[in-house]
């Protein structure tokens, strides 16, 4: 039998903050959207992949994909936001196979409100005390962790830093 590979200390003491990061981060980013906009963080991530489409849509599978999500989670959320206005569905009329998650009026103002609240609370817990070192490698960190994860989206996943407001 081999043996188990442990983590050396300083390992384990970087991923449990890396941990603690993970469940801290998220948390408070859904609470400065659900107080200033009553977004979720998922509204939120929804919103700006379908803003990011020159059409303001996705089909429900390259939503699914880009959320990193299940098609059923997808489809749950999608109902509830739905229903709350934010969004609205069409059938594909082309190949019939699918619909496209349609970014609404409502939902465009949403996150056009929504966005610098959140932009600012990203800057001031990540960006902000950063020299343009750290966030080098950051950014590098980061890409190599994800092309390990998901070697087809390495490219589209990699990220230029430039300077901070710490520099």
């Amino acid at each position: 039998m081999t043996e188990t590979p442990w983590l050396t200390e300083e390992q384990l003491s970087v991923w449990r903050a890396w941990l603690a990061l993970n469940a801290q981060l998220p948390a408070a980013l859904h609470r400065q959207l659900q107080g200033d906009s009553g977004l979720s963080l998922p509204d939120f991530e929804v919103l700006v992949h379908l803003t990011d489409t020159p059409e303001e849509r996705l089909r429900v599978t390259d939503l699914a994909r880009a959320l990193d999500w299940d098609r059923s989670r997808v489809s749950h959320h999608i109902k509830r936001m739905e229903r709350r206005g934010l969004i609205g569905r069409e059938e594909c009329s082309s190949d019939g196979r699918g619909a496209f998650v349609v970014l609404s009026d409502t939902g465009r103002t949403a996150i056009r409100e929504a966005a610098p609240g959140h932009a600012r609370l990203v800057r001031e817990l990540i960006f902000d005390h950063l020299t343009a070192d750290e966030l080098a490698a950051l950014a590098s960190i980061t890409t190599k962790v994800l092309e390990r994860l998901d070697p087809a989206a390495a490219p589209a996943c990699s990220v230029v830093a430039g300077p901070t407001s710490a520099d």
